[in-house]
């Protein structure tokens, strides 16, 4: 039972240490019709976690979180 016990916390430790910062390059700046938006980016087949942490006035986080997942597959 023990070490069964010990595998499962040794599993949780693993998961808990891959965070995504762990894998994120500096922010990048991405012009857009709407303005610039900055985006983090993570590491090659990674565009899953790509996000906008910033966005023009007036622009969804759904569409500036696009553009970013758009230039993270363009730099991969």
């Amino acid at each position: 039972m023990i070490p069964k016990a010990f595998s499962i916390l040794v599993a949780a430790a693993a998961l808990a240490a891959c965070t995504p910062r762990s894998f994120e390059t500096p922010p990048v700046m991405v012009e857009t019709p709407q303005g610039p938006v900055t985006c983090q980016l993570y590491t090659s087949g990674l565009t899953d976690w790509d996000r906008a942490t910033d966005a023009p006035a007036g622009m969804s986080v759904a569409v500036a979180d696009s553009y970013c997942k758009k230039e993270g597959m363009a730099r991969k």
